[in-house]
């Protein structure tokens, strides 16, 4: 048979036709696999964790074919209950897939301690600052008559005095007493200016 009646043949369309046919089997079937092997369409979207404990995250990302993984601990936050859930990533809302890990960090029980710095002779400009890199809030501010302006010249906590190397709870108060920048030197009065003068006796030859 020669070429051109081959390719107008019954032959020839049939196995166009097989051909054509068995590939668009394989093409669906490839495409199956791969939606079945990669999930595709087949999103989840992370729920918001935020406050809850390390129990109630297990039992919700159970449900929802996730897993998770407890990163650390961060410094307590008085808004968040304890052991509770401060940080999540992915965030909340995020689209990901089946058994897919969520990493949390939770609250700590509550405040550590920390040592009081040094602040005496220093200014507020500088103590604030350092209070604050500490966990420490500023807490009342006195001010009382002397010459250095604004320089720390007392510490107190809860009303009494307190100085470098006390530990208080991170997230406490310290109050700063300051001068005002005011001379509080006061001139004494000579007192021996009427003293009676003593007389001398007149030598005796």
């Amino acid at each position: 048979m020669s070429l051109r009646k081959y390719l107008t043949s019954r032959v020839f369309f049939t196995q166009v036709f097989l051909a054509a046919l068995i590939i668009g089997v394989l093409g669906y079937l490839l495409m199956h696999w791969l939606t079945f092997t990669t999930d595709h369409g087949n999103e989840i979207t992370v729920p918001d964790l935020s406050k809850l404990t390390e129990e109630q995250v297990e039992e919700k990302l159970d449900e929802l074919d996730l897993a998770y993984v407890l990163l650390d601990s961060v410094d307590y936050r008085s808004d968040y209950p304890k052991y509770s859930v401060v940080q999540q990533d992915p965030l909340p809302g995020a689209k990901v897939k089946v058994g897919r890990k969520v990493y949390i960090k939770i609250n700590s029980s509550g405040f550590s301690s920390v040592k009081i710095p040094d602040l005496i002779e220093k200014t507020y400009r500088e103590a604030i600052p350092t209070l604050r890199a500490l966990g420490l809030e500023e807490g009342t501010i006195t001010y009382i008559p002397n010459l250095g302006k604004d320089m720390v010249l007392e510490m107190r906590f809860k009303g009494r005095n307190i100085k470098a190397g006390d530990k208080v709870l991170k997230g406490s108060k310290i109050d700063l007493v300051l001068g005002d920048g005011k001379a509080s030197y006061e001139e004494s009065i000579p007192t021996d200016s009427l003293a009676s003068p003593i007389d001398e006796m007149p030598n005796e030859q």
